[in-house]
């Protein structure tokens, strides 16, 4: 009887011999990596809106990538038109693509009155595709003015980021 049980338990236990007696397996998985140029952007040239005259109401510059200006409800001095100029940066980018991000705004002071101010928004760029894997910038904006804004030199000594990223 004993060797009975015995044999019924074996044979019992043959079929999940198999299984029991793999329980771990392995691949061998090869890793590479490719350390690529950081990307780089560096300023050339600010964004100078030039000499603008105030009006009666608000009003706006909007200074073109190609450095060519048009207002609205203010006047661009012709005799004195001042500095201006598009922003220009290069961006040292490779063979790969990537994304340009500005502020939302940015304000310029004035340097007599610092409760004045003028807003810079919707910027623009126009990228210029060099041969090097590289690309000029050029960077517009619009200079929105107030009602009767008071004369004076408006800067902003901190500037503003251009941040360009790998897609």
């Amino acid at each position: 009887m004993i060797r009975k049980l015995i044999f019924l338990n074996i044979l019992f236990l043959l079929p999940f011999a198999g299984l029991m007696a793999q329980n771990a397996s392995s691949a061998r998985v090869n890793s590479t990596a490719t350390i690529v140029e950081p990307i780089e952007i560096i300023k050339n040239v600010d964004l100078h809106f030039g000499n603008v005259i105030s009006g009666y109401s608000a009003g706006t510059v909007v200074l073109a990538p190609d450095g060519s200006r048009t207002a609205v409800g203010v006047e661009l001095s012709a005799a004195n038109p001042g500095e201006v100029s598009a922003a220009e940066a290069i961006v040292y980018h490779g063979d790969y693509s990537y994304s340009i991000t500005f502020p939302d705004n940015f304000r310029l002071f004035n340097e007599n009155n610092p409760n004045q101010f003028l807003m810079i928004d919707q910027f623009q760029v126009s990228p210029v595709a060099q041969e090097s894997g590289s690309d000029i910038l050029k960077i517009g904006a619009t200079l929105n003015l107030q009602a009767n804004q008071l004369p004076g030199f408006y800067t902003n000594a901190t500037g503003f980021n251009i941040t360009v990223t790998y897609n």
